[in-house]
């Protein structure tokens, strides 16, 4: 007589919730707006200024090994000659998170332009991965 092949119990698993990645007494964690925050008229106006005098993406231009301290012309050149667009800066970002302080905020030593795909992507990503982030080592590497 055939025994009948008794079911294997499942061995997966589900996985946790998403990770939390602002915790609950980080300045980002209030109900304030990004007004309240420092990101207003008075930063939109920084930020416009800034991205006049820097255009181009510091990631960018890092990947596609141009030097970030050329003016706009030899940078255009450069990106000519190895067959790449110009890469645009959309966003100001912070070199190093400010965590609400406003000093930090609004020391643009500490910003850098780049577009939208690297801050939002490859800049998180070091971040979250608790990178140390070094403004004065990245400026160097960049310029």
């Amino acid at each position: 007589m055939a025994t009948r092949l008794t079911t294997l119990k499942s061995k997966l698993q589900t996985l946790p919730g998403r990770m939390v990645t602002v915790s609950a007494d980080s300045w980002r964690s209030g109900k304030e707006g990004s007004t309240a925050r420092g990101y207003g008229y008075k930063w939109q106006q920084a930020r416009a200024a800034y991205l006049v005098k820097h255009p181009f993406c510091a990631y960018c231009l890092r990947d596609a090994g141009i030097s970030y301290d050329q003016d706009a012309v030899a940078i255009g050149l450069a990106c000519m000659n190895k067959g790449i667009g110009l890469p645009h800066a959309q966003v100001v970002d912070h070199i190093e998170p400010h965590r609400g302080d406003m000093k930090m905020f609004w020391d643009s030593t500490r910003w850098q332009s780049l577009c939208t795909t690297h801050h939002s992507r490859d800049k998180q990503r070091e971040e979250a991965a608790g990178r140390a982030i070094d403004g004065a080592a990245l400026i160097r590497e960049v310029r």
